[in-house]
């Protein structure tokens, strides 16, 4: 795993966005310009304090789509996406890193180390090679180069 810095394409959104963003009380968590197959998406995920309902996702796309056909930042063709960050978000850039500082995570490792894959723990913090996690009260150091994806854990409740 490498910690992701915004490409230029995404700063540019991010920019366009974010005004958007807050007139409508909502925070961006992520910009993405990503191709899949033969298409481009661009993906902007948002987030506010009590949750992401379907209502605020339509309320984003609208005028950022409105202001995207304005501006024309994007030469290629493209799909707009703009949904929620979700609870248990994938952790990619420094921002969420800062943001998630003392909240619990799932790091999912590519190898298994010493029989686990998965380590559930308070991010304690992290650095451009390894992230600290205490696991059940002890603190653990693992580097970025053995992690394939670190996101928010949220504990269910299913009785």
């Amino acid at each position: 795993m490498k910690i992701k810095k915004n490409g230029s394409t995404e700063l540019k959104i991010r920019d366009i966005a974010q005004p958007i963003a807050d007139e409508l009380g909502l925070a961006i968590w992520d910009v993405q310009y990503v191709k899949e197959g033969a298409e481009w998406y661009l993906r902007v995920f948002i987030d506010k304090e009590d949750g992401i309902d379907l209502d605020d996702c339509e309320a984003m796309t609208r005028p950022l789509n409105e202001k995207l056909d304005e501006l024309d930042p994007i030469k290629d063709s493209y799909i707009l996406e703009v949904g929620s960050a979700g609870l248990e978000r994938e952790l990619v850039r420094e921002s969420h890193f800062d943001a998630c500082t003392g909240l619990d995570v799932r790091v999912h490792l590519i190898i298994a180390a010493d029989g686990v894959k998965d380590y559930v723990g308070t991010l304690e913090g992290y650095d451009k090679e390894k992230v600290r996690i205490t696991v059940e009260g002890e603190l653990k150091e693992i580097p970025l180069s053995e992690i394939s994806y670190i996101k928010l854990y949220e504990e269910y409740d299913f009785d």
